[in-house]
Order: C-alpha cells, then sequence, then structure tokens
C-alpha cells in the first residue's frame, strides 16, 4: 500500500464497523495499522473482511503503547461498563492516574497518551446512555480526562433512522481533537442519505423455512407477553409493519423478537430444524443476520463467515456504518484543513 495521508488504529475492533465507516470517508488517504479485538468469533469476522498484513491483537488491557505503531487517529467502540473514581490519592497499583481501570476508557487514553506523538484524534461510540450514566459523572471523567490529557472533545446523540437505514437506534460519539489543531467547533451531521423502511432492506425471497416461527413458539411469545402486561411491565415480542423501521437491534444478538416481521412472500412450510409444532400459517419470521447487516448500513460484500447466532451478536453489538462515514467526513475535513 502506498503512503497514506493518516494512519489509524482499530480498538475494541468488533467486525470492523467503524472503521468502515472512516475507510468510506477518507479513502485512500486512511490507512489501518493495528487493530485490537478479543472476541475470537469477531476477530474471524473481521479477518474475513479486511486483508491485513498484521495480526490482530488481544486483550488491550495488557497492550503498551510503545507496542502500537504511531499513529494520527484512534477508533475506539469502548464497551460501556462502570466508570468509578479510585479515589482522590494516588498510589493504586491497578490504576491508571488515580482512576479505577475497570473501564477500558482509560486503556484507551493510555495507548494514545502515553507516547511523543499523540494521535491527532480520537473517536469513541458508545451507548446513547452514557451522559446520564452515574448522574452525569461517567462522560464528566471521560470529558475531563481528555482535556487534561491536550485534547478538545465534543459530543452528540445521533440516531440511526436517520442516515439512510431503517433503525430506530441513538448513540452518543465523542470526538476529540489534539488542541494544536482543535476547531473552536465542531458540526456532527444530523442527517444523511434517504429514509428507509423495513420493507427496503429485505432479502429476496424465498426466505428459508428457518427463520420462520413454529406455531408453538408464537403462542409462548403471546403467552409471555400477556403475562407480563397483567403485571404492569412492556416486556414481549413486537411485530414490526413492513413500511415501518426496525427497533434498535441490541447488544448480545437478543431481542430477535422485538423486530419480527410478517413476510407474506413464498417460503417453504417444511421445517429445516428441529422445532415443536409447525411453522406458523401468519408468516411470521424474524429477520436474517443479512438483513441486521443492512439494518446497520453494512454494504452487500460484507462477509458472513459465521453461524447465524454469531452474527446476530456481532451485528447488534456493532454500529451503523452511514453515521459514522457521515461524521468521519467532518472530521476529515478539519485535519486536512489542519495540514
Amino acid at each position: 500500500m502506498g503512503k497514506s495521508k493518516y494512519k489509524a488504529i482499530d480498538l475494541f475492533a468488533g467486525i470492523g464497523g467503524i472503521r468502515m465507516g472512516f475507510d468510506q470517508a477518507f479513502g485512500k488517504d486512511i490507512e489501518t495499522i493495528f487493530v485490537s479485538e478479543i472476541d475470537t468469533p469477531a476477530r474471524k469476522t473481521y479477518q474475513a473482511n479486511y486483508a491485513d498484513t498484521f495480526e490482530i491483537a488481544g486483550d488491550i488491557t495488557s497492550i503498551t503503547a510503545s507496542e502500537v505503531p504511531d499513529f494520527d487517529i484512534c477508533l475506539a467502540g469502548f464497551p460501556c461498563q462502570a466508570f468509578s473514581l479510585a479515589g482522590n490519592r494516588k498510589g493504586f497499583e491497578d490504576s491508571y492516574k488515580g482512576r479505577a481501570r475497570g473501564t477500558l476508557f482509560f486503556d484507551t487514553l493510555r495507548i494514545c497518551t502515553e507516547r511523543e506523538n499523540k494521535p491527532k484524534v480520537i473517536f469513541c461510540e458508545n451507548v446513547k446512555g452514557l451522559p446520564i450514566h452515574d448522574k452525569g459523572r461517567t462522560l464528566s471523567i471521560i470529558l475531563n480526562s481528555l482535556r487534561e490529557d491536550g485534547y478538545v472533545p465534543f459530543y452528540k446523540i445521533l440516531n440511526s433512522k436517520n442516515f439512510g437505514v431503517p433503525q430506530n437506534r441513538e448513540r452518543i460519539y465523542i470526538v476529540a481533537f489534539r488542541e494544536d489543531i482543535a476547531p473552536s467547533s465542531f458540526n456532527f451531521p444530523t442527517h444523511a442519505g434517504e429514509k428507509k423502511t423495513i420493507a427496503d432492506i429485505l432479502d429476496p425471497a424465498p426466505i428459508s423455512a428457518k427463520y420462520y416461527l413454529s406455531d408453538v413458539y408464537v403462542e409462548t411469545l403471546r403467552r409471555h407477553r400477556a403475562r407480563h402486561e397483567s403485571l404492569g411491565n412492556g416486556f414481549g415480542y413486537e411485530i414490526r409493519p413492513l413500511d415501518s423501521i426496525a427497533g434498535a437491534i441490541v447488544c448480545g444478538g437478543m431481542g430477535r423478537e422485538r423486530n419480527l416481521i410478517i413476510d407474506h412472500r413464498e417460503h417453504s412450510m417444511t421445517p429445516v430444524t428441529n422445532i415443536k409444532g409447525e411453522i406458523n400459517k401468519e408468516d411470521i419470521r424474524k429477520m436474517t443476520p443479512r438483513e441486521w447487516a443492512r439494518l446497520q448500513g453494512f454494504p452487500e460484500s460484507f462477509v458472513l463467515p459465521l453461524s447465524d447466532t454469531q452474527h446476530y451478536k456481532q451485528f447488534g453489538n456493532s454500529v451503523t456504518i452511514p453515521v459514522i462515514k457521515a461524521i468521519a467526513e467532518q472530521i476529515k475535513a478539519v485535519l486536512d484543513n489542519a495540514q
């Protein structure tokens, strides 16, 4: 590969969603030189889609800053664990600047700042509840830590449904520029692409019978929801109209029952897996992993090498590519201007 203008590292990389958005925005001007991901199945999907010449690194807590080559952009979709202060006094053996290391955000910061050449920008994505977590103290710690280490942070909550995918998914995005190149303000995009509905992302028929629920399972879901509703709870399955949008596909791949659809198109009524009862005659089915990929804006060329279970989990944990791309385009404008 020729010399790219910007070098990037991909931490908590998952299946490479954040990287993909930046690759789309920066084109040949970006080169990923280091990747870290602890989950073995996620690494397999990542490797099936990116032809890197280096090995994917594992547990970030065991990686020293000196092991990571110099880079300009840090991509970090760090997990939202409990953010807490270790106390006012320093000296804790397993701490970073006196703060508990139970939060992987500080490992991101450590890799970025314990070096002579600090990166130009740090990009983070997290759950929308981050600003209210621990009464706002969690986000405050993150932003103040970035400032203490010489960065100017900006953040905004954006909804995927405004970026050309039919998914109601709110996430917080944090962009921190190194002080010497930081703009006085940063304009997060509010929308991109055309609005879509579930009907726009469906697989062509016929859909495999394995995605259609059994009549026994449908009845179980109905009883389950009725029981919860009688207790005043809102838990239950949900059938989404094809002319509407999906609810957020969630971490761990759970919640497939929250995004059921009715698909009357041709399909076999002969089960291909062991089910109780028979395939329901109402044509209720769960979405396929490829449809979940489209809900996140992944291209058709994205390879799905593993089981359905793994891919539901991976897409639920991933990011919405068009949102990342739109933010990355704004970041590129700032960086190019600072050259």
